[in-house]
């Protein structure tokens, strides 16, 4: 009868990494991707604001324009579904993680671009007509449902 074979033995850790270590370690993972985050939430205000007629902080902020504020609010919404996603996706690899979230996000926000124009086209639901009314519109009310919804398309097609 043959002897089983025997596990290696474990090698011995000299060094074990501290609680303040970890902590910090996280910490900084957390910073990072909130900064990430931020900055592709900037990007995709900015890219939404080039596809809406008029300059968007103005239509939000002085002209206290629904349409605009819903087809914004809707859009970064959206963008942050697909950042959330892409940081779960990550599996606790930071530099792999942040590159990750940094190309889907830019791709969500190109989508986001590309399905509200072609929305536009195929629905003839004009955005520029959206954001020079007044009142809340029902086509604002789609065109935002249709950011969420790619939103959560792309987000889904992350993880």
């Amino acid at each position: 009868m043959t002897p089983s074979p025997q596990p290696a033995p474990l090698p011995e850790t000299t060094g074990t990494i501290s609680l303040a270590e970890t902590l910090l370690r996280d910490a900084l993972a957390i910073a990072s991707y909130a900064a990430l985050g931020v900055i592709l939430l900037i990007i995709g205000f900015y890219v939404i604001d080039l596809a809406i007629p008029g300059k968007l902080s103005q239509l939000i902020k002085t002209d206290r324009n629904p349409n605009a504020t819903l087809l914004t609010s809707s859009g970064l919404i959206a963008v942050g579904l697909i950042v959330a996603a892409s940081i779960w996706s990550s599996g606790g690899a930071l530099h792999e993680g942040l590159l990750a979230t940094l190309v889907y996000g830019l791709v969500g926000i190109a989508v986001q671009t590309v399905a509200m124009i072609v929305f536009d086209l195929a629905a003839g639901i004009s955005v520029r007509t959206l954001v020079s009314e007044r009142e809340l519109q029902p086509g604002t009310r789609l065109l935002a449902v249709t950011h969420l919804a790619i939103g959560l398309i792309t987000a889904v097609a992350v993880i």
